[in-house]
């Protein structure tokens, strides 16, 4: 049986700084990373530094809100 509420969940995780509005640029939009973690040890939102693609640097990737 499996629950509803989960313990493990999927999350995204999208650049901070970056937004890449650079018509030249060869990327478009904006670095995401999909995770998962455990909603019991880790109720707040998650930030990871993570590689940006769009900046080409190791920057802070925070927890996209759940639509």
């Amino acid at each position: 049986m499996t629950k509803s509420k989960d313990a493990r969940v999927t999350i995204s995780l999208a650049c901070t700084i970056c937004t890449c509005k650079d018509a030249g640029s060869k990327f478009t939009g904006i670095s995401r990373y999909t995770t998962r973690k455990n909603r019991r040890n880790t109720p707040i939102r998650l930030e990871l530094k993570k590689f940006c693609t769009c900046c080409r640097k190791h920057t802070y990737h925070k927890e996209l809100k759940k639509e």
